[in-house]
């Protein structure tokens, strides 16, 4: 086949790799709208569930991911002047960069064309020209995605704005464990997640309701001048690290509204969504690129063997299908931890070691319905009893998969 995918995000490179592992004939190209080696983001993370899917996917990706990652283990929360420290499962950071590398790098190797530099275009003939002739169109350009947006009344495409405002920065300050730090203003609270990717650099994400973005003027403030004050706000966790910010020329800070997408269907005609172009998951649970691999595995996994019209539909019906079904525990988390912090009110009058507690909780669906230190004590007595802690384990998953499923049956999914 002719396969042609726009985006050069992991979703798209690795799905190529894949791609092309299979069927060596396959002629393969990616467009990438930015220049080669440019990108945003820092850090990523992932766990190691998805190391054991990249190698079974390829051996030879997974090992370089693994080679260039760094880990830790533990989770560190700074709150009211306290730090407290727990054990956890063991997490990997990657720069983004890096990982892009790793991916194109390993495509090429395999035959596919990579093309940086290419705009797909935004009007109704989006990549028309750019695509002719394929067989297989892939859209892995994101959540604004050129190739699904002229089509967005079939694709059934919505898209809700978090209420929260954040900003992806970086810093020098190498943390040694997975650093959340939540901080009282005059103007209410703000909070960040801090994670090494390298052994030299940590991503540093900071958020906070809209209400104490205003009333501390980063509304109003340049990225320069937006740096220096969160750098005062959270001077404890970076201990005289700066905030490195990504330098826009007209010095505008990158403060956002995360987005979330969901569409009805996946595909349309030879055309299929891949990673952000096909749904998007709350940054705070940090899945994202582990989510966009897997899209990729699924994808490739449905499309074997698959040449003609009729086979191709078929595969894209089975991906699409089997991919929301694994989707539903992780959307279900995403949407309870972004309400967690947009109520992190409720939570901060606790003493520090129950909130932490209950940061690592927030992915409940019953969390939001019972006052904190309830739930508190009656988490903590389950943990207690192993019977009682299996029986948590069997349900939480299928209470958040059936509250799932009854909001994708109402259309609010």
């Amino acid at each position: 086949m002719k396969v042609t995918c726009v985006g050069g995000g992991p979703a798209g490179l690795y799905l190529s790799v894949l791609l092309k592992q299979q069927d060596p004939s396959h002629e393969i190209t990616v467009y990438e709208r930015n220049p080669a080696g440019s990108t945003y983001g820092w850090g990523v993370t992932y766990w190691a569930s998805l190391l054991d899917v990249l190698h079974r996917g390829d051996p030879e990706t997974a090992r370089q991911i693994l080679q260039h990652s760094v880990r830790w283990s533990d989770g560190l929360a700074h709150l009211h002047g306290t730090t407290v420290r727990h054990r956890g499962d063991e997490g990997f950071g990657i720069g983004r960069r890096r990982l892009l590398g790793i991916l194109a790098g390993r495509a090429e190797s395999l035959g596919v064309r990579l093309e940086f530099g290419q705009e797909a275009g935004t009007g109704a003939d989006a990549g028309e020209e750019l695509l002719d002739g394929a067989d297989l169109l892939v859209a892995a350009d994101g959540v604004g995605s050129a190739l699904r947006r002229p089509h967005e009344a079939h694709f059934g495409s919505a898209t809700v704005l978090g209420r929260n405002k954040y900003i992806w920065l970086g810093t020098t300050k190498v943390f040694d464990a997975f650093t959340f730090a939540f901080v009282e203003s005059e103007h209410g609270w703000i909070w960040c997640y801090g994670y090494k990717f390298s052994e030299e650099q940590s991503t540093f994400v900071v958020e906070c309701a809209p209400e104490t973005w205003s009333g501390l003027g980063l509304d109003r403030a340049g990225e320069s001048e937006g740096l220096v004050l969160l750098e005062k706000l959270f001077a404890e966790p970076l201990d005289g690290h700066p905030l490195i910010g990504r330098a826009q020329p007209d010095d505008r800070a990158q403060w956002l509204n995360f987005r979330t997408l969901t569409n009805r269907t996946w595909h349309r005609d030879r055309l299929v969504l891949l990673g952000d172009a096909a749904h998007t998951t709350h940054y705070s649970i940090g899945a994202g690129t582990t989510l966009a691999l897997e899209d990729a595995v699924g994808l490739a996994t449905a499309l074997g063997g698959a040449t003609t019209r009729d086979q191709l539909t078929a595969a894209f019906t089975r991906y699409e299908r089997e991919r929301r079904s694994a989707l539903l525990p992780t959307q279900s988390a995403a949407r309870h931890s972004a309400r967690w912090y947009e109520d992190l009110p409720r939570y901060t009058q606790l003493p520090p070691e129950q909130m932490f507690a209950l940061l690592g909780q927030r992915h409940s669906p019953l969390l939001p319905y019972l006052p904190p230190r309830l739930y508190y004590r009656l988490d903590h007595a389950v943990e207690q009893l192993e019977s009682l802690r299996r029986a948590k384990r069997w349900l939480g998953p299928r209470v958040a998969r059936a509250l799932h499923g009854g909001r994708a049956r109402s259309g609010r999914s």
